[in-house]
């Protein structure tokens, strides 16, 4: 009683601005370890922390139960904890500075360029994408939005052409010397073939997917790419975003996520939303004449 007596005391002296500034800064507080908590659970780092909690944990109970050896080396260990942090988490940390410094995703590599040509990119991606799942042709197509993808591209040959549907289907085509790798996408043109993708690190990844797929979660958890997989086995169309493979796509729901990561509207989605609000509008006005 007597805590909640001084508590009450204290909270009635105190300025307005205070309360208000502190309670901001406590829900500032829990909306960064909220994010930090979704952020590692997508990757290997949720083992880590688990891993940290283990450790202090062992350095509490060895000192409760007098185990002093084994409690002064734990001891030697823990000033060496901020540079491991750093090391351990130099991916996660990367990655979230990186969405920082491009305003969380929201700007993309297409918000410059006229939406009649990032259409056009569009359909021929999709349109070639479904012939080569068809005829079970591997696929990895990169489409670079915010982060920059030279050090992938750099793996492979420059093109430096425009995107479409024959170009995709030739360099994919199991004849070509470039089939086995990636093309990276970047606004309009094609800028590379046959890169090297580097592989998801995630252990419970091993033995649910294949190379490809791998490669294709890899860049999506490195960056903020999108990355469209036709699997070679199966001519199943996956796509990688932000960490996730979104698996057994189809020709609308494949256009529909393109539309989305490059933040362009769908015509044909917004003229069907249309004529949707215009039918309902339609039936209620008949409703209330009958």
């Amino acid at each position: 009683m007597d805590f909640l007596s001084t508590w009450q005391k204290d909270f009635a002296s105190a300025e307005w601005m205070n309360i208000l500034s502190s309670a901001f800064d406590v829900i500032l507080v829990a909306v960064v370890i909220y994010q930090l908590i979704l952020l590692s659970k997508r990757t290997r780092a949720w083992q880590i922390i688990i891993g940290l909690v283990v450790f202090l944990l062992l350095v509490f109970v060895t000192e409760r139960l007098h185990l002093y050896t084994l409690n002064l080396l734990l001891q030697w260990v823990l000033p060496l904890g901020p540079v491991a942090i750093v090391i351990l988490f130099y991916p996660e940390l990367r990655h979230m500075l990186e969405n920082m410094g491009r305003g969380a995703g929201w700007v993309t590599m297409f918000a410059g360029t006229p939406k009649d040509d990032v259409t056009t990119v569009i359909h021929s991606i999709v349109k070639a994408t479904c012939k080569m799942s068809e005829r079970k042709i591997g696929a990895l197509i990169v489409i670079q939005r915010e982060g920059a993808l030279d050090d992938i591209a750099a793996t492979g040959t420059r093109l430096d052409s425009s995107v479409s549907e024959e170009l995709l289907g030739s360099i994919f085509n199991p004849g070509s010397p470039l089939h086995d790798g990636a093309v990276i996408v970047r606004g309009t043109r094609l800028m590379a073939a046959g890169c090297t993708l580097p592989l998801s690190e995630r252990a419970h990844v091993g033995t649910m997917i294949h190379t490809r797929h791998k490669a294709a979660l890899g860049v999506a958890e490195e960056s903020d790419a999108a990355v469209v997989v036709v699997s070679e086995e199966t001519g199943t169309i996956s796509l990688a975003l932000e960490g996730k493979l979104y698996r057994g796509l189809g020709e609308e729901s494949l256009t529909r996520w393109l539309y989305k990561v490059t933040g362009v509207s769908d015509k044909n989605e917004d003229k069907s939303d249309l004529a949707k609000k215009v039918n309902g509008t339609i039936r209620k006005a008949r409703f209330k004449l009958r």
